[in-house]
């Protein structure tokens, strides 16, 4: 009799030990899966990941609310008589929407710089960024290039074409004493007169209803924007800024 309890109560042991080795090894493979995790977040440069804070490779992209989604930036203006209609900007280069760039031009904030090579303009900001809007340039024989001043701006300026484009173009006497400011003024929107040592060098930086000669050259020297961006690029530039054009 006493061999039969001993028997029941050694395979009642049994189970118990077992119950107890079972969770010792559960608790063996958490541990393991845990320090798995552990080891996946050392892992990840071999999965092409970068865990290094950009701000140790590259200035950091600022963030600014205009410059943003362009079915937003290229939306359609109402500013009082004038209506500038939305930019189909799918038929626009992407590189030559408005963005913010790392500045390549080293110039200082507040700087306008125009790469005549690349059809871009700079607008040179602090910490580094710059924001860049495409542009049209003019075409061989008409270009400026050189070191000056935004003298003054203007809104819905009115365009009077120089003497000697009118004896090119015959047809633009009528406007000789200035053409009226409105969506189709070949001045846009917006312009910036580029004085150089005081005088004026005749050159502009301004906006085009033309918005497929961006990232062209065509015109007869002046540098144009799309509208929407001379507005924008209007409401940020500092009085009697640099303008660097080369």
């Amino acid at each position: 009799m006493s061999q039969r309890k001993q028997a029941v109560t050694s395979a009642l042991q049994i189970p118990a030990i077992s119950r107890r080795q079972i969770l010792l090894g559960l608790g063996t493979i958490a541990a393991a899966g845990m320090t798995g995790c552990t080891q996946t977040t050392f892992e990840l440069p071999e999965m092409n990941i970068d865990p290094l804070p950009t701000s140790g490779i590259r200035p950091q992209i600022s963030i600014d609310k205009a410059v943003t989604l362009p079915d937003v930036m290229y939306a359609a203006v109402q500013e009082g008589p004038y209506s500038l209609p939305a930019v189909p900007y799918q038929k626009v280069p992407a590189q030559f929407r408005r963005q913010i760039v790392v500045d390549p031009t080293g110039e200082r904030p507040g700087t306008i710089v125009v790469s005549l090579q690349d059809h871009f303009l700079y607008l040179v900001q602090p910490g580094g960024d710059a924001i860049r809007y495409g542009v049209g340039i003019g075409k061989a024989g008409f270009l400026w290039s050189g070191r000056a001043n935004i003298q003054y701006k203007k809104e819905w300026p009115r365009w009077t074409p120089p003497r000697e484009m009118i004896g090119r173009k015959p047809e633009l006497a009528k406007f000789e004493n200035g053409m009226e400011p409105g969506p189709q003024n070949p001045l846009g929107a917006r312009a910036l007169y580029i004085f150089k040592d005081g005088v004026d060098t005749g050159y502009r930086i301004h906006g085009s209803p033309e918005w497929w000669s961006i990232g062209q050259s065509m015109s007869s020297g002046c540098v144009r924007l799309i509208n929407q961006d001379i507005i924008d690029l209007y409401n940020r530039v500092p009085g009697k800024a640099t303008v660097v054009v080369g």
